[in-house]
């Protein structure tokens, strides 16, 4: 087995660390810095800069590809790249995954979408992955790519919580009424992708988050519980001092189904809920 990783990044990471250690695997993984595909190579990794170096020899020898590189400036850079050698290695990979998000359902005002839902994004990010998933999958069609398309909800994990906010007091619980977002533990992104190699099915798409779709505000209260701090304060949403990316999230509220997961990849999540997800990165800390 060959995994060629476009992208190595947090998520990825956390694919390699869940990896079966039955199933023998060489791993080629793309970076955009020299200096960090050196790091990657005093880890063992076979590293590449991308984009600069070749990758369609790997490609022709690889078994299994995970793209996990957005699009850059409205464009798959992937594919930008490496469109021709996809689709002459695809006769022989026997998987590819392409992270997308769930921000290509758009705003449903709280209401719940599933993978057949029609995509309507309303961000400039969504609807550069809708247009990215679109190119992906006229390579299933027309060259017979095994692709797998994962729409991933916001990602938490180690390193990634709300804990070192409400911790250093920066940490704000804004407030904008009917607002929920669905999230995922990065643990549970890397078993549904190893459960999808174990049962490839060319051409699926699947929705990645937990059972518990909640307003932000709920899990930040729930970090301070968890810590034994006073509860951050609360803010208006029209008062909130946001970035363009963060106001950008705001403009979407919707809770995703995840069953698709279950009933076809066998999928048991870990952290069904961000009660879990944050007890368990509290106790690893503790820990540590």
């Amino acid at each position: 087995m060959k995994l060629v990783i476009f992208g190595m990044g947090y998520t990825a990471q956390a694919l390699l660390d869940e990896w079966p250690e039955n199933w023998p695997c060489d791993v080629v993984a793309t970076t955009r810095s020299a200096e960090k595909a050196r790091a990657l190579a005093d880890e063992g990794l076979a590293a590449r800069v991308f984009p600069g170096d070749d990758l369609a020899a790997d490609l022709m020898d690889a078994s299994h590809v995970l793209i996990t590189a957005g699009p850059s400036e409205g464009r798959d850079p992937v594919l930008a790249h490496l469109r021709d050698a996809f689709a002459e290695a695809a006769g022989h990979l026997d998987w590819v995954g392409y992270l997308s998000t769930t921000g290509v359902y758009g705003d449903h005002a709280g209401d719940w979408v599933d993978e057949e839902t029609p995509l309507a994004p309303s961000t400039a990010r969504g609807r550069a992955r809708v247009a990215t998933e679109a190119e992906w999958q006229a390579l299933h069609r027309d060259h017979g790519l095994p692709l797998h398309i994962f729409r991933l909800a916001g990602i938490y994990g180690p390193g990634r919580g709300p804990f070192e906010r409400v911790r250093d007091g920066t940490a704000r619980r804004i407030i904008k009424p009917g607002q929920v977002f669905s999230r995922c533990h990065v643990e549970d992104i890397a078993q549904v992708l190893i459960a999808s190699i174990r049962k490839p099915d060319p051409g699926r798409i699947y929705n990645v988050c937990d059972d518990n779709p909640a307003p932000p505000e709920d899990v930040i209260a729930h970090a301070a519980e968890l810590l034994g701090l006073p509860l951050p304060p609360e803010i208006p949403f029209e008062e909130a001092d946001l970035s363009p990316m963060a106001r950008s999230f705001y403009a979407e509220s919707k809770r995703v189904r995840n069953d698709r997961i279950k009933t076809e990849l066998g999928v048991h999540l870990r952290y069904p809920d961000y009660r879990t997800g944050l007890a368990r990165l509290l106790s690893a800390e503790d820990a540590e």
